[in-house]
Parts: structure tokens; C-alpha cells; sequence
């Protein structure tokens, strides 16, 4: 039932979040009573002139009473930060069957992504009990995504590749809000996340204008940028082909591993110099200024979409 003084629970990470919300409150409210009950008990049994007994405790009832407080306060504080920190490491990866949306933050507007190439401004329409995994970047300043419903909070930071994902559990239309102040207008940025069932959903879909989704944008770009020049597999060019390449080990020249994801194809992207794969030489030009944060991401879901094909070597 629906509360004025209550949030809906409109996701499985909200009822986590409440429940342990809840349990602090709980022990919160419980510490305040036990302390100013005792504040008040000792104010009125040893005011000035009562017949109250005053004079040390016996030693050995107060070793015990330390021990005994000292202890039981260390096992909760324990279980708290286990409960706490196991529920927010939980929601980090998004399961794999995850619908992947982008999103796009700037001054003063959310725009979104689908797969199917599905834009929407300041709108974001997503399947019930469906994971839902979005992939964020902003194209000025730092902005937070923030949905009070789903209990769910992430800054976008320019210049890096961040990502949060949900699962709805309630049919609805949910505010989203900014939560990091973005500028003059940012009481204004402001969207909706709209949740519908399954079959609504796939209805929705099919009536959105047809576009190319961001893997299509991102061959394109590939093309236009001339990287296919260096990294497609008719080069003559001595370069690091792509094929399979998103999410495998990568060996650089100083001798470090690092894994071919997101951060790591931009960082190739915008500092080429930084991360030279072991056998090549660095001769790979930057592309920052040139590309904007969006045509990253394009590039970056066109090189995951390869991650399912054979390398050449």
C-alpha cells in the first residue's frame, strides 16, 4: 500500500536497501531510548538528597558488564557491514541476460539508447522483471542517475565509462532526477523511467522509429574515422586486429595484463600511448577532441559485438 510518508519498493535492490534501512533505524531508535532512559533513571534515583546508595560497583559485575557490551556491540556492528557490504558488491555485475541500454548524460538531459537503436530524451521505457544494465557516460560535467523508487544512485563522470543495473519489480512511472548539481538548470533534469509488462514492452519497441543501434553507428564510424585502415583484417598495417578481442587478457609492451574492457578501449582510444599491446609499436594517433563521448560509446558496443568472433591470429 502506498504511503506519503514512503517510497515505493519498485525494484529487488530497494527491498534490500529498506531492510537494512529499517534495522538501522531499528537499533538507532532502540540505542536513543536505552541511553536517555538511563540519562532520566540515574537524574531521578540520584538527584540531590535521595536515600540512593552511591559508591563503586563491584569489580567483577563491572568487568562483565564491559565485556559483555563491548562484545555484543562489535558482533552487530560485524553483522551490519556483512549484510551491507554483501548486498552492494551483489548488485556491482549485471547477469549476463541483462538488457543492455546507453545512456547519455549533458547539460540538462538524459538520452537513452535501446539495442534496437530506440532513442528517447529524458525517458526511459523498460520491461518488468527483466535485469535492465545501463551503460553511462556524460558529454560535460559530472551528473548522478538517480532513481528514489529503485533505491539506485550512480555519478556519470566526463571522461569515463560508468554502469548500474536494475531489475523493476512494479508496473509504473518512476521519477528520475539528477542528484549531483550539474549547472544553473539542474532542478530541471529531470525524466521518467516508465516499467511495463513484458509484452508491452516488445509492443513499444516495434513502434519506435527504426535506427541504428549503437554497433551500427560504431562500423560506421570505424569506417569514417579510418580505423579500419589499421585494425581490419585486409590491413597491411602491423595493428592489433579486434576480432574477439572485448573482454579477453591483454599483454602490453612494460609487461602488464589488463582486460580488453570499456575503460580499456577508451583509454586506446583517447591516450593510445598509455597501454601499448606487447609486438606493436606505438603509432596509433589520439583521438581526443575528435570524438565525442557518444561516438565512444559507439565504437566501444562495435568492438563488443566483435568479442563473439575467431582473432585471426
Amino acid at each position: 500500500m502506498n504511503s506519503p510518508f514512503r517510497l515505493p519498493e519498485a525494484s529487488t535492490h530497494a527491498v534490500t536497501v529498506d531492510h537494512i534501512f529499517y534495522l538501522l533505524l531499528l537499533l538507532s531508535g532502540a540505542t536513543v531510548v536505552l541511553v536517555f532512559g538511563l540519562i532520566l533513571l540515574f537524574a531521578v534515583r540520584y538527584r540531590r538528597g535521595s536515600s540512593a546508595k552511591r559508591g563503586p560497583m563491584p569489580e567483577i559485575l563491572s568487568r562483565e558488564f564491559e565485556i559483555g557490551w563491548t562484545v555484543a556491540t562489535l558482533l552487530t556492528f560485524a553483522f551490519l557491514f556483512w549484510w551491507a557490504s554483501s548486498a552492494d558488491l551483489g548488485s556491482l555485475a549485471a547477469p549476463p541476460s541483462a538488457l543492455e541500454i546507453h545512456v547519455v548524460a549533458k547539460q540538462w538531459m538524459w538520452k537513452t539508447q535501446h539495442p534496437s537503436g530506440a532513442r528517447e530524451i529524458n525517458a526511459l521505457h523498460v520491461p518488468l522483471d527483466q535485469p535492465v544494465h545501463l551503460l553511462m557516460s556524460s558529454q560535460d560535467v559530472i551528473h548522478s542517475f538517480f532513481v528514489p523508487a529503485f533505491r539506485i544512485k550512480k555519478d556519470v563522470v566526463p571522461g569515463r565509462d560508468t554502469d548500474i543495473w536494475f531489475q523493476a519489480t512494479k508496473s509504473g512511472t518512476f521519477p528520475l532526477l539528477c542528484a549531483e548539481y550539474c549547472g544553473t538548470n539542474h532542478s530541471m533534469m529531470r525524466g521518467k523511467i516508465v516499467v511495463m509488462r513484458q509484452d508491452d514492452y516488445a509492443g513499444w519497441l516495434v513502434q519506435q522509429p527504426e535506427g541504428d543501434d549503437l554497433a551500427h553507428e560504431g562500423a560506421k564510424l570505424f569506417v569514417s574515422q579510418g580505423c579500419s585502415g589499421c585494425h581490419a583484417a585486409s590491413s597491411n598495417v602491423h595493428a592489433p586486429r579486434l576480432a574477439g578481442l572485448y573482454g579477453r587478457a591483454v599483454q602490453l609492451a612494460d609487461g602488464r595484463t589488463v582486460s580488453a574492457d570499456d575503460a580499456y578501449i577508451r583509454d586506446s582510444i583517447l591516450q593510445p600511448k598509455r597501454d601499448v599491446v606487447a609486438g606493436y609499436e606505438p603509432v596509433m594517433p589520439s583521438f581526443k577532441g575528435l570524438l565525442d563521448d557518444g561516438e565512444i560509446q559507439s565504437l566501444t558496443a562495435y568492438i563488443r559485438s566483435l568479442s563473439k568472433e575467431q582473432p585471426d591470429d
